[in-house]
This record gives structure tokens, sequence and C-alpha cells, in this order.
């Protein structure tokens, strides 16, 4: 086969393999047209999302029972493996996987019947009707939400609650309830920028006195998808839609944040989730929390309210680049607020392309700019390792000089003025990113595959990447089950207990988040709306340059203050010769799942 193109024929359909060199990590349709017949046919979500969350619905609603399976040979992931292990890529794992050693866990088969939706309430009702089988519960956790804000003192970063582990593992956790918890403020308007969207569930994540408060949801549908957006808000009066200009082809509005007006003042959230019920319900996410921004005083000068990392004027310059009439209101509440307490610094990424100063505003060289004016002088930081975490993967080139090692690779090799950086081979970086076994093993089983959008189509143009695979491992925080959509990046020392340098952001491993040099490095390209917060020692006012790592969060007798609570384990474990990275446009049918299902895209 080619590498650029080709098909591959078997029992469960013929694969056409793009030769595309761009593609989005979330929009991008694959060009497999791999098909199982099945009885019954699943509606897809209604709500907009991408191609491979579509198929995580359809396999949750209508799962393969690995039984059904039995005896069927040759499967097709080794038929397919023999044909693509020359190019040093398998099709599937999972036939190298061990058989459990219990009988699988029988599970009740899901309804395929559509959940009621409310379509009745509106703003001017006092009360909504209420629905039936409310589902969707805040997993049960007796911490007062002050308490967990208490505990997360001096970051203000989180993860998402999940359900499904013990409750000492969700203690210092947050759901989406929590943070729009009446606890936290009384509510008067909000937006919401995310890039999948399910309006009837957000609705219901608010509390009852606030779901009739104004709401604005930024997005970035098109065409049929944005139609089925507004479908879903037509039946609240109390929610304004505004689209993002997306002009670049495989462009997302990937950006995860809401804006939160009380009367007592103003929050900003930056998170990895997106607002649909599997983001919130057994997944790792990250989040942080604002302090409860104050209103300034009248007459306060206009450079009142800034903070010492900028966060005031960058937030308002993020906002402007939508160029939107709804989000100068929102520009101008910030405008009114006292934003000083901030101790983060914004990265955030918008479409275009940018020359001259600007070349520094957005992606990767913002996050350059910061760490080369803001990085503190820390002796021997040249051989530290970088580690990157993400549920997602855009296309690198055909090696690692193209771009991860080149420009973004200087990016995040740069902490302070005057670092010279060493060989690439002293620089070591380590890539975390869930193994197939990580998904088949997980709470969700293979359909938690649907949040990790690495196709087939992506993988076989670079094997070379997967060298630097790491696996998903979070043991101490009892989450290695929970696979992660949050998406992190970070340079530690080589014992990995101090910490240079930490990022929590919606940006994925790809040009199209963090952008790519045009025109001789004269000009950044990005295609997508991306945004995160960078945590620097120098901004919380540390003696030392580091933060120190909190090994095990939960171990009682480690001194908390100053140490970062890194939400995997270290130091990361590289995949061994059998391990392969999560693909979900492939099938993996020889090893059941953790509720004794099979993956068979359709």
């Amino acid at each position: 086969m080619s590498r650029n193109s080709g098909s591959q024929q078997s029992s469960y359909g013929k694969w056409t393999l793009s030769s595309s060199d761009e593609e989005s990590e979330d929009t991008k349709k694959p060009s497999s047209s791999l098909s199982v017949s099945r009885d019954r046919v699943v509606p897809a979500p209604q709500f907009p999302c991408s191609e491979a969350r579509k198929e995580s619905y359809k396999r949750k609603s209508n799962p393969v029972k690995f039984e059904e399976m039995a005896g069927k040979e040759p499967s097709p992931a080794k038929k397919l493996k023999s044909d693509k292990e020359g190019m040093g890529w398998c099709l599937s794992s999972s036939d190298e996987e061990p058989e459990p050693k219990k009988e699988p866990k029988k599970v009740k088969e899901p309804s395929s019947r559509k959940p009621e939706v409310q379509r009745v309430y509106r703003s001017r009702s006092p009360t909504p009707t209420p629905t039936t089988n409310e589902k969707h519960k805040t997993p049960s956790d007796s911490q007062d939400p002050w308490d967990v804000l208490q505990a997360g003192e001096p970051f203000r970063f989180y993860l998402t609650k999940v359900t499904g582990i013990k409750p000492k593992y969700n203690a210092g956790a947050l759901h989406i309830k929590d943070i729009l918890s009446p606890l936290f403020g009384t509510l008067v308007s909000s937006v919401q920028f995310n890039y999948c969207i399910n309006i009837p569930w957000l609705v219901k994540q608010y509390p009852e006195e606030f779901r009739n408060k104004p709401l604005l949801i930024v997005h970035g549908e098109k065409q049929e998808s944005k139609a089925r957006l507004h479908e879903e808000a037509h039946p609240y009066e109390n929610i304004r839609l505004c689209q993002a200009r997306l002009d670049m082809a495989f462009g997302t509005h990937h950006t995860k944040m809401m804006i939160l007006l009380y009367e007592e003042g103003l929050r900003v959230v930056i998170h990895t989730s997106n607002l649909i019920h599997d983001d919130w319900h057994q997944k790792t996410q990250g989040i942080w929390l604002s302090p409860l921004y104050p209103k300034l005083p009248e007459g306060s000068s206009s450079l009142a309210g800034e903070s010492i990392t900028n966060f005031r004027s960058d937030l308002m310059a993020y906002l402007a680049a939508y160029n939107s009439p709804s989000l100068r209101e929102w520009i101008d509440i910030i405008k009114q607020h006292d934003l000083s307490e901030t101790r983060v610094y914004l990265i955030g990424s918008t479409p275009g392309r940018y020359q001259g100063h600007d070349k520094e505003k957005w992606g990767h060289l913002r996050l350059r700019k910061i760490l080369r004016e803001k990085g503190g002088l820390i002796s021997g930081i040249e051989s530290w390792p970088v580690i990157g975490q993400f549920s997602s993967i855009g296309s690198m080139g055909t090696d690692h000089t193209k771009w991860l090692h080149s420009e973004f690779g200087e990016s995040l090799k740069t902490l302070g003025k005057g670092v010279k950086t060493l060989p690439k081979a002293e620089n070591p970086l380590q890539l975390i990113y869930p193994s197939v076994n990580n998904v088949r093993t997980s709470l969700e089983g293979y359909p938690a595959g649907g949040s990790l959008p690495y196709s087939i189509q992506t993988a076989q143009k670079q094997p070379w990447l997967h060298s630097y695979f790491h696996k998903w491992k979070a043991e101490t925080s009892g989450r290695s089950r929970a696979i992660p959509h949050i998406k992190t990046y970070m340079r530690l020392s080589p014992d990995y207990r101090e910490l240079a340098w930490f990022l929590v952001t919606s940006a994925n491993l790809s040009k199209a988040a963090w952008g790519s040099l045009e025109k001789s490095g004269a000009q950044l390209f990005i295609r997508s709306y991306e945004l995160g917060v960078l945590f620097l020692p120098s901004a919380f006012g540390f003696d030392n340059e580091t933060f120190q790592v909190k090994v095990n969060v939960y171990a009682n007798n480690e001194d908390s203050k100053g140490t970062f609570p890194v939400p995997y384990d270290l130091p990361p474990e590289r995949y061994t010769g059998k391990e392969r990275p999560w693909v979900w446009n492939i099938p993996y049918v020889n090893a059941p799942d953790s509720h004794g299902n099979i993956w068979c895209p359709s």
C-alpha cells in the first residue's frame, strides 16, 4: 500500500485512507466507509459533535458483545495488522492483549429510545416542569463546595468529579452543578464558550432559580449543525447564540470557558469539558476557577483592576477577537470588575494569519513569549524534560523536525532570557496519550475512545510519533480508569519533583490549535479557537523559581503549601513493545472491554 492513499478489504468493509495533510482533531470526517450491519439503527445524538463522539454514542446505545464474535476468524484486526506491520503501525493491538481471567461482567443493554427532552420551559415561567427519569446526577460527595475551593488554594486548579470511583478520590473535585451552584454567587447572567453543546442538558445543570437568567452560548457550528443548535435553543427565550467566525478549513471553536456575572461580582472558569453529559461523568477533566472578582468603584481608572499577569487585558483582547456585539457587552462587564487577584497567564489561540508583533499574541508563540519574559532562570533547565498530555493529535509532518521539535518544541523549551537550548536529544519530550488497553479497561470501556479522535488516516502518516508515547496512569488519584479529556503541558526537573511551569488548556497536539509558521517564520497560521491558563511560580510570589510537585494528592502527611497537584502519576511510563495508541476508527474485536463489549465502528 502507498503511504498516502489506498484501501483494505475485510469482512467488515472497506477503508479508503485519506491523503490529507491538514486534519483537525475534532472535525475532519473520516474517509473510511467501514460498515457493520446491525438489527436496529441508533440515531445520532441531537447535539452537534465529532464523528468519533457519534460513534461512541452508537456503541453505547447498541453494544456488540464479545461473545457474539467468538469463533469468527480471522478477525479484521488480525488480517489488517499483517499488512501494516511493515510501516511500524498496527491497526489493532487488542489481539495482543491478554485475555481477562474473569468472565466479562454482564451489563444490561441500554434502551435505544431517545431520552425525553423538555421543550416547554420558557423564561416567563416561574419554575420548569420537572422531567421524568432525571438520570444525570452529580456524583455523591459530602464535601461542601466552599471546602473544595479552600483546598484548591492558591492555584485554584481542580479536576472534575467521576462517577464510579471511591468517594475519597472525588475529594477536591468539582461538577458543573457545583460551579453553577448558588453557593458560589447569585447569578445575574452567564456566557458559555464551547465546542460540543447539548442545550437541554446544559440548562438542567443550572439551579432552578437561575434557569431563566440570560445565557449567551458561543459556538462554532455551521449549516445543519447550526440549525440543530438553534432548534435546541428555541424553547428557551433567555438563551442567545453567538457563532464564532471560522474561515479556515478544519478550524474549530474549541475554547471551553464560562463567564459568570453575579450580584456579588464576576467569575471566570476555564476548563476542558464539552457541555455534554459524558464529559462530566467518567472522564478526567481540568478546571481553573477564578476568584470572585468584585466590582470596581464608580469612576475608577481604566487601568484599575489589572493583575500582575495582565489577565484582564488579555481576556478582553481574546473576546474582542470574535468581533461580536454580544461579546462586546461582556468586555464592558469585565472593565467594571477588579481582576487584580488573578495569578495565571492567559494563553489563547484565534484563527488567522499573524505577522509582526501580532505573531506573539496567540498560539505557541504566545506561550514562548510569556515563558521567555516571565520564566525564572533555573540552573540546568536546559536538560529538564517537557511533558505534553492531550486527547487528540493532528498531522505533525513526515518526521519530528517538521513541527514538533522545531517551532513547537522550541516554544515549550523556552524559559527565561538567554537560556541556550541543548541538542534535541538532551531535551526529553514525553507525550502522554491513552493506549488501546487504557481505553479497553476504562470505566466506559471502548466507547471512551470517542473522546480521543485520533484517526488511522493521521496515524499511518506519522508512525515516528508513537515512540514518544507514554500511558495514561493516575493511580495515586484513583483516576487511571477515567479516560483523560484534559490537556496539560509542563516542564519538570529530571527527578520529577520540581515544576518550572504548568499549562491546562483546550489545545490538543495539533498545528490547527497551536499554529504553524509560514513564510520562513514571518507569519503564524492558526485555524482554531483555544484557551488555557499558565501557572508560573513567580506570579504566585514563591521565593524559589519552581513549584514543588505533590506526588500523592491524597497524602495527609505532605505539606501542600506551594506544591502543585499534577493530575497523573510521575514519572510517565513508556508504552511497552506491544502497546499502541488508541485510534478511534478501526475495530478492536479480540479482547472485551470493561463491559464485555468489542469496538466495531460503523
